[in-house]
């Protein structure tokens, strides 16, 4: 991948608290990490997100996107599996 096709990529959106955990777990896998409206979303959310849903992004860089991704997915299983 040349230098300039490498963009931030959002992985997820959740809570503050969502997007903290799964920061932590792609951390753990060596995988930099973003969150993006971080404060914004957590004190004034529906400023950031329609209905305050998904206010905090967390987000990668495309050249840690399907690795980023594979983990993200099976965060959100496991979040409707708790449910």
């Amino acid at each position: 991948m040349k230098q300039d096709d490498i963009h931030p990529v959002e992985v997820f959106a959740g809570t503050a608290w969502e997007a903290g955990l799964l920061k932590s777990m792609l951390e753990d896998a060596g995988i930099d990490v973003y969150l993006v409206d971080e404060i914004r979303g957590t004190l004034t959310p529906w400023h950031v997100a329609p209905g305050g849903v998904g206010a905090v992004k967390v987000t990668v860089s495309s050249e840690d996107e399907r690795e980023a991704c594979k983990i993200a997915d099976a965060f959100m299983e496991n979040l409707k599996n708790e449910e």
